[in-house]
């Protein structure tokens, strides 16, 4: 049996042609001291736009997962609550993206030390640009 998917504005296709998905890549996926900079410049730039301006332009512009992300470098527990997310799930979900697939299984099973210490750097990167001592 072979379903078909059709989406207005998109190609028509059949699920069974489609083949396996496979997630190969992702596993192999390493990313470098370069990507972690970038994201920790991109999430510390959110956070100062948000204690700026606040989360109204924010909270429909951004992914759930992104807004926890600031909420969580913001201590934002309320937001956090809202979104029924928690420490474990925001911490998984950046051990994943500091360092793929088979680094976070690691750093997950040490407690998500190194996720920690990530985090920890981009939240005194932030107090320092926040008081004007920073970049």
């Amino acid at each position: 049996m072979t379903a078909t998917i059709n989406c207005p504005g998109r190609l028509e296709f059949d699920v069974a042609d489609a083949g396996p998905i496979s997630w190969e890549h992702l596993k192999s996926r390493q990313p470098t001291d370069a990507d972690r900079a970038a994201l920790r410049a991109d999430l510390v730039e959110r956070a100062l736009a948000v204690k700026q301006h606040g989360w109204d332009d924010y909270r429909t512009a951004w992914s759930s997962g992104e807004v926890a992300d600031v909420a969580y470098l913001l201590h934002d527990v309320a937001l956090l609550e809202e979104l029924e997310e928690h420490e474990g799930s925001v911490l998984t979900r950046f051990a994943g993206n500091l360092y793929g697939f088979n680094g976070a299984r690691k750093d997950i099973a040490a407690g998500l030390v190194g996720t920690q210490e990530w985090l920890a750097a981009a939240r005194a990167e932030l107090a320092a640009r926040s008081s004007g001592t920073g970049r």
